[in-house]
C-alpha cells in the first residue's frame, strides 16, 4: 500500500515544536536558522506571523517549509523563508515532497493575498581550490557579475589546534597581534551578554548608515536559542570593542552578526573575535562554519576567505503572481537600480543621526526589511 501524503499549512504556534525540531535536527540540509527558535523570536520581537507548511506520510513528518508573513504598514506583504537571514527554505525527504511544500506555500500566499513568496536556499560550491578537476567551476565564478552574493562556508578540522595550524603565518600573526595589543576575548552564554553585544553592534550599524535591529530582537533570540546561541565579546580593559553572535544547529555553526568599533580596529579586535568563536565551535565538534553572505571580491568576501571559507551559491526564488523568478540573492531590476543610487545618500543621512535617535528609529524600520 502506498503511503498517504498529507500536506498542511498551519500557524507555527499550533504545530508541535518538538516534532518540528526533531525533523530539522535529523535533516542533512538543515541550518541553525531552521530551528523553531528563529520563528519564535520573529513572532515575539516583531509580531510577524510564523507559518509552517508540512507534509506527513502515514502521520510521520517527512517535509517542512518554515515561513514568516511580513506585513509592512505601507506596501505589499511578503511570505519569506526566512527573513533577516541568508536562507531557510525547504527540508524534505524527496523532490515530490519538496514540490508539494512549495505548491502549498503558493496556495497560502494566494489565500492571504500576499504578493510575493520568497524562498531562500543554499546551493552548490562555486569553486574548490587546489582541485584540478574543478577548473570549470573555478572559471564560472570568474565570469559571475560583480554584485553576486554568495554564502561563505568553511569546513572545520577535528580541533582548534589543527585549525590554527591550517592558517597562513600572516593570519596567525594578526590573531596574536590583537592579544599583544592588550585585547582579551570572552565567550558568553548568559542573557545579559546581549546588552554588551548590542552596545557595539548598534554603534557600528549607525556608522554603516543602516537601521539597526531592536535590542528585543536579540533578547528574544537568546531566550529562544538558549545554549545554542553564543556571544563573543572582545574587550580593551573593561570596554567592549568587538562582538559577535554564533548560532548552533546540527554540526553547523553560523555567525549572522559581528561588529567592531572603528576607532579600535587598528588593534585587530575582529581577528581575535573570529578566532575565539571559530576555535570554540571547532572544539565542540562542529564541522562547518557559515560566515554568512558576502559580495564576490569585496572586503568582507576577502576577509572570510582568509579563514578558509569558500563561496557557495545563494538561490533566492521568488514567486510573484504565480511565476517563478531566480534572483540568486541579488537583482539587476530597475527598482534595484534606483535603490542602489539612493542608498549612498540615505546612508550618509543615517550616519549623522544621534545614536539614541538611530537606535529608536532603526528597529521601527528594520522589522520590515527582510534582508
Amino acid at each position: 500500500m502506498s503511503a498517504e501524503l498529507q500536506t498542511l499549512a498551519s500557524r507555527f504556534n499550533v504545530f508541535p515544536a518538538d516534532e518540528y525540531n526533531r525533523y530539522v535536527a535529523g535533516h542533512p540540509a538543515a541550518t541553525p536558522y531552521h530551528r523553531s527558535a528563529w520563528l519564535e523570536a520573529t513572532e515575539r520581537a516583531y509580531g510577524h506571523t510564523a507559518w509552517l507548511v508540512s507534509v506527513h506520510s502515514n502521520e510521520k513528518l517527512c517535509g517542512v517549509l518554515p515561513l514568516v508573513e511580513v506585513k509592512p504598514p505601507i506596501g505589499s506583504s511578503s511570505l519569506v523563508s526566512l527573513p533577516f537571514c541568508d536562507l531557510g527554505g525547504v527540508l524534505a525527504d524527496n523532490e515530490d515532497i519538496q514540490d508539494r511544500l512549495i505548491a502549498e506555500a503558493r496556495a497560502l500566499a494566494k489565500t492571504n493575498r500576499i504578493k510575493t513568496l520568497e524562498i531562500r536556499e543554499g546551493g552548490a560550491a562555486l569553486n574548490a581550490e587546489n582541485d584540478a578537476a574543478d577548473e570549470q567551476n573555478q572559471q564560472s565564478i570568474e565570469t559571475l557579475p560583480g554584485n553576486t552574493k554568495v554564502r561563505m562556508l568553511c569546513d572545520l578540522p577535528e580541533n582548534s589546534e589543527a585549525l590554527f595550524k591550517s592558517y597562513k603565518p600572516k593570519l596567525r600573526s594578526q590573531i596574536r597581534k590583537a592579544e599583544k595589543n592588550g585585547l582579551r576575548a570572552e565567550l558568553r552564554t548568559e542573557a545579559d551578554a546581549v546588552d554588551l553585544f548590542y552596545e557595539v553592534f548598534a554603534q557600528n550599524m549607525r556608522r554603516l548608515g543602516s537601521p539597526v535591529h531592536s535590542l528585543r530582537w536579540f533578547q528574544e533570540l537568546k531566550a529562544a536559542y538558549g545554549e545554542h546561541m553564543l556571544i563573543g565579546i572582545v574587550f580593551q580593559a573593561d570596554k567592549p570593542v568587538g562582538a559577535g553572535i554564533v548560532l548552533l544547529g546540527g554540526k553547523e555553526a553560523c555567525i549572522p552578526w559581528a561588529s567592531t568599533l572603528e576607532e579600535f580596529n587598528r588593534l585587530a579586535p575582529n581577528m581575535l573575535l573570529y578566532w575565539t568563536l571559530l576555535s570554540h565551535v571547532c572544539d565542540l565538534g562542529y564541522t562547518r562554519f557559515d560566515f554568512g553572505r558576502s559580495t564576490l571580491d569585496e572586503g568582507t568576501y576577502r576577509f572570510k576567505k582568509q579563514w578558509g571559507a569558500q563561496p557557495y551559491e545563494l538561490i533566492w526564488s521568488e514567486y510573484p503572481a504565480g511565476k517563478l523568478n531566480l534572483p540568486k540573492a541579488d537583482s539587476n531590476s530597475s527598482g534595484a537600480s534606483v535603490a542602489s543610487k539612493l542608498r549612498p545618500l540615505i546612508e550618509n543621512i543615517w550616519r549623522r543621526l544621534p545614536l539614541s535617535f538611530a537606535n529608536w528609529l532603526g528597529p521601527k524600520l528594520r522589522r520590515y526589511i527582510t534582508l
